[in-house]
């Protein structure tokens, strides 16, 4: 990523104190319940995108996996190399099937199955700011970055807020459950930091105060959750 012209415009000092607080992370504990008797659901975000590296509002924008992302995923992979897998899914956005693709190589009884694609699980649409830079906007206006970013009902205009996700999600969810109940199948599922907050909601019963402070590692690690 090229700061120069952001150094010319605010100066370097500005500028690295903006990165180092948009880079900041305090990320949240994976939560991970596997009792074997019961069906369970791993959940996990897909790896650094280029938008990811750059500081792009991504949303929908159909951002590839960085060489680091691809790393994230194969991290994770060893993680799931022994777990009873049987069906496998993924929001439509690449950077989250190629996520699952990395993920799943080393699961010998899941790499092959295939990998359904399902719109309820994108990340959350930040309309008109798609494409923009994050750091331009946060060195513009700190406070509405950060709103626009973490807020729970804050909305770009044409997009959607993360209660918006969270009803999504949730849709998505009561959709499974009873699938993975009268199968007896244990899911996988790539998607994405604000996706994953839904998931979040719906099972911990968290408030919405809880859902916005959630902090997701890109790739590398997961979440999951046994269906009783």
């Amino acid at each position: 990523m090229d700061l120069t012209p952001y150094y010319q415009k605010y100066s370097k000092e500005v500028v690295d104190k903006a990165i180092e607080k948009l880079n900041y992370k305090e990320v949240t504990t994976m939560p991970k319940t596997e009792d074997t008797e019961f069906p369970i659901l791993y959940i996990f975000r897909h790896g650094q995108s280029e938008d990811n590296e750059n500081m792009i509002f991504s949303g929908w924008r159909d951002s590839k996996l960085t060489q680091k992302g691809i790393d994230q995923a194969l991290e994770l992979a060893e993680k799931l190399r022994d777990k009873k897998i049987d069906r496998l899914y993924a929001s439509t956005l690449s950077r989250a099937i190629d996520t699952m693709k990395y993920a799943i190589s080393k699961n010998d009884t899941a790499k092959n199955l295939p990998i359904i694609q399902d719109e309820r699980l994108r990340e959350r649409s930040y309309g008109v700011l798609e494409g923009t830079s994050k750091l331009e906007l946060f060195l513009s206006d700190e406070s509405l970055c950060n709103e626009y970013r973490r807020s729970y009902t804050k909305r770009a205009e044409n997009g959607e807020n993360l209660d918006d996700v969270c009803e999504r999600v949730k849709d998505f969810i009561e959709e499974i459950i009873p699938v993975m109940k009268s199968e007896n199948i244990n899911i996988a599922i790539s998607c994405h930091g604000n996706s994953i907050r839904g998931f979040r909601k719906y099972f911990e019963n968290l408030t919405p105060d809880d859902v916005s402070k959630i902090e997701t590692p890109l790739g590398a690690d997961f979440t999951s959750f046994s269906i009783k």
